[in-house]
């Protein structure tokens, strides 16, 4: 079965910044996207960002564009998420999501916490 690792998030001030990573481990080849994911408390689960590994193409939401950036290391089978500018508003636990196809994996999420 497909397994995601997620890591790096901690507590960061407003302005700060973290890199999220996401390792991806039993699947083999690029045909397939990552996507990162957020759920604050007593909210939804939100979309984020996501990167298709095999050609790179990207998809923001309109409250991270300019702030955040997702990028692949295809070699370590890794997605990062560079985080920017972070407000108490992003404060959530992240996510990140393996989809090909109609296969949907789940990672088990890193918190972020943004203080004021």
């Amino acid at each position: 079965d497909v397994q995601l690792q997620a890591s790096g998030g901690g507590l960061v001030q407003a302005g700060g910044s973290l890199r999220l990573s996401c390792v991806v481990s039993g699947f083999t080849g690029d045909d397939y996207a990552i996507g990162w994911y957020r759920q604050a408390p007593g909210k939804e689960r939100e979309g984020v960002s996501c990167i298709g590994m095999d050609d790179g193409s990207t998809y923001y939401a309109e409250f991270v564009k300019g702030r955040f950036t997702i990028s692949r290391d295809n070699a370590q089978n890794t997605v990062y998420l560079q985080m920017n500018n972070l407000t108490p508003e992003d404060t959530a636990v992240y996510y990140c999501n393996f989809r090909e196809g109609w296969t949907n994996y789940w990672g088990q999420g890193t918190l972020v916490t943004v203080s004021s």
